[in-house]
């Protein structure tokens, strides 16, 4: 039998008792007596119960995701990103009280760290999408818009009783978002001519891949040409300082 430490043990029972029961079977003594330790020892490791929640939660999103590690992501990066989206809502509905605890109470300023890591996956599809030329708007207003939309549906669903989900709701969804900020055309088969859409494109591309381009451009030419694509691609500037 594999010894595990206090807080591994803490984070386990209490997402065990938050999987079966939700938040309210997430209590102090519940989480002491199933994870075999006293109560100062929680608070001890997590500061207060938003800690433990917080820990709890990610658990179990991390588990999750080990679930379905066998799965191999599409080729196609458009492709890639309705599977991302496909594989949030399944969470969601399958683990709906750990969903709450990452969407379900925003606060401004602070975002669990569930969240956090979901929102990082989902940023690292979309650059797939923009480093393909397939990306109709720049990387962070995609996964700002992506990202709203797929948790908007999935607690619009968790809101209704099972057998009344409408089950076409997520992938209607799903795909106006796409068709909104992304192209299922590579460029390299885009209809000839001029397309100032292609234009956005290839600005979009050529931002996303900029970091990591090996040029010889200084760093102050590098930052000009990144302002010149984002006006290009339409990402929102800074205001002005003062």
């Amino acid at each position: 039998m594999i010894d595990t430490s206090p807080r591994d043990r803490i984070v386990r029972a209490a997402a065990a008792l938050l999987a079966q029961g939700g938040r309210e079977a997430v209590s102090t003594r519940a989480v002491a007596r199933a994870a075999g330790v006293q109560a100062p020892t929680l608070y001890r490791q997590f500061g207060d119960m938003r800690g433990l929640l917080d820990a709890a939660a990610s658990y179990g999103f991390a588990a999750y995701l080990h679930s379905k590690a066998s799965h191999e992501p599409a080729e196609d990066p458009v492709d890639a990103l309705r599977q991302g989206w496909d594989l949030h809502v399944e969470f969601g509905l399958a683990d709906p009280a750990c969903y709450a605890l990452m969407y379900g109470d925003p606060r401004p300023g602070e975002q669990p760290t569930a969240a956090r890591v979901a929102g990082d996956i989902l940023g690292q599809l979309v650059q797939r999408v923009a480093e393909a030329g397939r990306l109709r708007v720049p990387v962070d207003r995609a996964t700002g818009i992506t990202h709203a939309a797929a948790s908007g549906v999935t607690l619009a669903l968790l809101r209704v009783a099972p057998p009344e989900r409408d089950p076409a709701l997520s992938a209607a969804t799903r795909e106006a978002v796409i068709a909104a900020v992304a192209t299922d055309s590579p460029i390299a088969r885009a209809a000839p001519g001029p397309d100032p859409r292609s234009a956005v494109r290839h600005a979009v591309a050529l931002r996303a891949a900029l970091p990591r381009l090996a040029t010889g451009l200084t760093a102050a030419e590098k930052a000009l040409l990144a302002e010149w694509l984002d006006r290009v691609a339409g990402a929102p500037r800074p205001a002005p300082p003062g």
